[in-house]
């Protein structure tokens, strides 16, 4: 009996070393609610619990490597991972030419778009004459009007620095994920509410994906769980509010006013 639980044990433990074990390249930014890196390293967020939940229904393990955003194209290229996330087929398209990638469909939808004071909602471009940027950042839908000088880039170092400057006015908007940036506001303490999304303004909408080079079989896979689980991403979508402000309903809208719209919406249930 001894030596049939030693067996068991020894074949327990082969399986685990022989478990499929994939590398995935991730940003190492605080992006939240999608994703972000703490100081020790640990990648947690939506994507971290959604890639987790895939790995454990597909019955492989998942390693996740904090990149400098910079590099993180490069190292997928190289080899050096086996996936990267998050990722765009319309990003960088030069980079990516004759590179054999593939990309899963969409794991959650995004915005980059201006925030303004709640004063300055809906006003319009003629309103828009300084724009906060984050540095790296490039407001596609505004640069022809940045370059013809009808708009002034105000280049901040950080989101936290340009919610300042707009919040102060030494900007008329900030542009920027619109999620990242409401998250941001909504925990910052003393910005809460101060910005909101102009959804008249310009806005860029586009979507995250998991890409790959080696391993597009194990893509079509993941595809096929999106859809099947369509249930837990929507439960995991609510958790971490990643498309709340957003979808066709609440775009632009303050978190006040969705939270009492809700609220609303409940009592209306409840009352029935």
């Amino acid at each position: 009996m001894k030596r049939f639980i030693c067996a068991l044990f020894a074949s327990l433990l082969s399986c685990a070393a022989n478990a499929e074990s994939y590398v995935v390249g991730v940003e190492k930014t605080q992006f939240l609610p999608y994703y972000t890196v703490d100081a020790q390293g640990q990648y947690s967020g939506y994507a971290r619990e959604l890639l987790d939940l895939f790995a454990s229904n597909a019955g492989i393990t998942f390693v996740y490597r904090p990149i400098a955003i910079q590099g993180l194209l490069g190292e997928l290229l190289n080899g050096g991972v086996d996936f990267k996330y998050p990722d765009n087929a319309a990003w960088g398209k030069s980079a990516r030419e004759g590179k054999n990638l593939s990309y899963s469909a969409a794991t959650v939808d995004y915005i980059d778009g201006v925030l303004v004071a709640p004063a300055q909602h809906g006003k319009g471009l003629e309103q828009l004459k300084r724009l906060a940027v984050v540095k790296g950042w490039t407001p596609q839908q505004y640069t022809a009007a940045i370059a013809d000088g009808q708009i002034n880039q105000v280049d901040s170092d950080s989101l936290m620095t340009m919610i300042r400057s707009t919040v102060k006015k030494q900007a008329d908007g900030a542009y920027y994920n619109v999620e990242v940036a409401l998250y941001a506001l909504n925990n910052s303490g003393k910005f809460i509410n101060a910005l909101q999304f102009d959804a008249g303004l310009p806005y860029n909408r586009g979507s995250f994906q998991l890409s790959t080079i080696q391993h597009a079989p194990l893509l079509k896979r993941f595809d096929q769980f999106l859809v099947e689980h369509q249930a837990e991403v929507q439960t995991l979508k609510a958790k971490y509010r990643v498309e709340e402000n957003i979808n066709s309903e609440f775009v632009g809208l303050e978190q006040w006013k969705i939270d009492f719209i809700k609220r609303q919406r409940a009592k209306e249930q409840t009352a029935k």
